[in-house]
């Protein structure tokens, strides 16, 4: 089966990498292949080889429908970290997520006053979003793989009777590990989740 690039997601963290390629950008490439071109109507290779990019479809889709999700749980936080994020640094969002979720604060906001706020009391009628919405759980759990070694990671403990510890991560392991620990190593490509 063919391997298309890798894909780095958007953790429901709420950090992130840039896409390698869009999906659009993928599924034209995977079509464009010369292999395909070259073979015969009724060849194997033909149907294999449209039911791997049928499948990379499916991946792709569920891709961005967790992107979605994610986005709708944390809208005002996400927005929050956008709005704060530095002149030069890489959005976590495409311009239509961010249009999206934009939208989608604006709508939530509307709906709030249209049904309930109008109805209370002025001093009532004011809501703060980032109170309301849960923030995303930066303590979860997440699995990784290591693309680049790094040392003397600070691992925090689980109990009050451990004492924190350094743990050095070699190229290509994989590990169970909170994700607070390495979202900065995430955000750098330095690990991957997986």
């Amino acid at each position: 089966m063919a391997e298309g690039p890798e894909l780095r997601e958007l953790d429901s963290d709420g950090s992130s990498e840039e896409l390698v390629l869009t999906p659009a950008q993928l599924i034209r490439s995977l079509e464009q292949e010369s292999n395909l071109k070259r073979a015969k109507h009724g060849d194997l290779k033909v149907s294999i080889h449209r039911m791997e990019i049928e499948r990379i479809r499916y991946v792709l889709s569920s891709y961005l429908r967790c992107r979605l999700v994610k986005i709708e749980k944390f809208f005002p936080h996400i927005l929050e970290k956008e709005k704060s994020r530095a002149e030069g640094e890489s959005s976590i969002l495409s311009p239509e997520e961010f249009a999206f979720a934009k939208e989608y604060m604006a709508n939530t906001e509307t709906y709030l006053k249209n049904v309930a706020l109008k109805h209370m009391p002025p001093n009532l009628q004011k809501v703060d979003l980032l109170r309301l919405v849960p923030k995303p759980n930066l303590d979860s759990f997440v699995f990784l793989r290591v693309q680049e070694r790094q040392e003397n990671i600070l691992v925090e403990p689980e109990t009050d009777e451990q004492s924190e510890y350094v743990i050095d991560l070699e190229e290509g392991s994989q590990h169970l590990i909170r994700y607070k620990t390495i979202a900065p190593l995430v955000a750098s490509g330095a690990v991957q989740l997986i």
